[in-house]
């Protein structure tokens, strides 16, 4: 079987690698279909993260068909099409026996701190496998991971119908979350310094686009909600973007932060305490596949208006090479396997 892997930064070698082994109990094996690139994987690509020990098999949004399965998995069969909730976490410790599995202390993200997905076959908990129409492809099912962590998000931050909710940023995660707060209903503006993408933003229902590098962002911000927004999010993740939307925020609002960013962030108390704002993190996702496959099976997203490029797994350097350097006009990239 191939196996797809980060051997040094920016150079990723494809090997023909012994069949993976069968799956034990309460495990299953998949075949990989499509897994897209991740803006953490093109953080490890460059050489970025210090917690990724290399030779790395990179890639947790993916989708495949289930092969085999372990004694005691009831819920997937041989033949299925599925999708992988990539969250592994001790599910012993308190934070984990209370449902919060995704900050566990010893929380990993599958192809981050352990091989991933960018091989032919995995084995993996049969419980994070979840089912999906045949009709949906593959490629588009590889965006199920990306989708959860915006439903988190909107969970974390109890966005509803009536919040008018400002999003900063247009790359996957943003425009995941538009996606998903107009499916319910709610006013969405959207910010980002590229036209490409927010041209995208317009076309999946965005209520306002404002280009931050050409436009007055707090101006149209106070046109689009005059007092301040309800929910904001930087979904760029950088500091300097999560001080902007404090100042955003009309009181009582709820601010996600999701960045990794280790820089500090300058905020004054006082804005939080005269506004009553309530700042939330989110991290990955907890438990949000299930409700990400109905919206797939819904067919509400446009999952397909998501992917921008896509390569066969022999052409993996080259899709992370293009990705880099295409960046403004790329949401999207998907690996075939």
């Amino acid at each position: 079987m191939r196996a797809a892997k980060l051997t040094a930064p920016e150079t990723i070698e494809l090997f023909d690698e012994p069949m993976i082994r069968e799956p034990e109990a309460g495990e299953a094996r998949v075949r990989v279909k499509a897994v897209g690139i991740c803006g953490t994987d093109l953080h490890i690509f460059k050489g970025e993260r210090s917690d990724v020990a290399l030779p790395r098999v990179m890639g947790h949004e993916l989708s495949g068909i289930v092969e085999s399965v372990g004694s005691g998995v009831t819920h997937i069969k041989e033949g299925d099409h599925v999708v992988f909730d990539p969250v592994v976490s001790c599910g012993i410790c308190k934070v984990c026996r209370s449902g919060h599995a995704n900050v566990c202390a010893d929380v990993k993200c599958f192809g981050v701190q352990m091989d991933g997905g960018f091989q032919d076959y995995i084995v993996v908990e049969a419980a994070k496998l979840y089912r999906i129409p045949e009709e949906i492809p593959f490629e588009e099912a590889a965006l199920a991971e990306p989708f959860s962590v915006a439903a988190n998000i909107l969970t974390r931050t109890a966005a509803t119908k009536e919040d008018r909710i400002v999003i900063l940023g247009a790359g996957t995660i943003g425009l995941a979350i538009l996606q998903a707060a107009k499916g319910m209903g709610a006013s969405v503006l959207i910010s980002d310094v590229e036209d490409t993408k927010l041209a995208i933003a317009k076309k999946f229902g965005a209520d306002v686009t404002v280009n931050s590098k050409t436009e007055d962002l707090a101006g149209k911000a106070e046109e689009f909600a005059p007092g301040g927004a309800d929910v904001l999010i930087d979904a760029v993740g950088i500091a300097p973007l999560t001080e902007q939307t404090v100042n955003l925020a009309a009181p009582t609002a709820r601010v996600a932060v999701i960045g990794f960013d280790g820089k500090p962030m300058q905020l004054q108390p006082v804005v939080i305490t005269k506004k009553e704002l309530t700042l939330v993190g989110s991290r990955m996702n907890n438990g949000m596949f299930p409700k990400v496959v109905e919206w797939l099976e819904s067919g509400c997203l446009d999952t397909a208006g998501m992917v921008t490029k896509s390569y066969p797994a022999e052409e993996i350097q080259q899709a992370f090479t293009d990705t880099l350097s295409d960046a403004a006009s790329t949401v999207k990239t998907v690996i075939r396997f």
